[in-house]
């Protein structure tokens, strides 16, 4: 059984996503603030932490680099939840610590899926890097192999989102000079991880899958 930290200042918010994530079969931990959060991860290793970003007196920008940049809770993989439209600036600063970033209302279906779906990609990356280990890859590579994985599979689910939040499917959208800056970074930037993850999946020997579809 998976378990999943949630972490809001809302009373009210963290009982629902207690609520659903326990009608799914998930063991929860409930925090009501970032140091509430810090303090309990002294003890309790979660799975994944469900973040919200609009809190207070800390909010969830710095409870993220506080988890991030300990030694001993790095690892935990962090999903951020906001009602709050996300930014390319946030996008691109996210995309380095986050596993994924979701937008509130969500319904019990669009979370179950979400959660699976990280934890089955944290899975998958894990059998490469175990395989890899096994043939007797270079420990460097194998790293950057991780590394990028999820990188690229962030940075995709990020896009996916400025692409509906600003319309970009539709040619008439108009958008400002420095979100179209930023956009076309992240474009180029996850093309450039694609191209130097083939690279290493040759180098591995690693087959390539569609993280998609799996």
């Amino acid at each position: 059984m998976y378990t999943i930290m949630v972490v809001d200042d809302s009373a009210f918010i963290v009982d629902v996503f207690v609520t659903m994530l326990e009608r799914g079969g998930y063991r929860t931990l409930a925090t009501y603030g970032g140091q509430e959060c810090l303090d309990l991860l002294k003890t309790e290793r979660p799975d994944l932490i469900l973040l919200d970003i609009m809190m207070e007196p800390m909010d969830g920008r710095e409870t993220l680099e506080r988890i991030k940049t300990n030694p001993e809770t790095k690892d935990i993989p962090v999903m951020m939840l906001t009602a709050k439209q996300l930014a390319p600036d946030e996008a691109q600063e996210y995309a380095i610590y986050v596993e994924d970033y979701v937008l509130k209302p969500i319904t019990h279906r669009e979370l179950y899926d979400v959660i699976e779906y990280i934890l089955n990609r944290r899975a998958r990356i894990r059998q490469d890097v175990e395989a890899a280990k096994a043939a007797g890859a270079d420990q460097q590579v194998i790293d950057e192999y991780a590394r990028i994985s999820k990188s690229i599979e962030v940075n995709r689910r990020l896009m996916s989102i400025l692409e509906s939040t600003y319309n970009l499917s539709d040619a008439r959208a108009r958008v400002g000079d420095e979100i179209a800056r930023a956009i076309r970074s992240m474009n180029m930037n996850i093309t450039f991880q694609e191209d130097r993850l083939s690279q290493i999946r040759s180098q591995m020997k690693i087959p390539v899958t569609n993280p998609e579809s799996a």
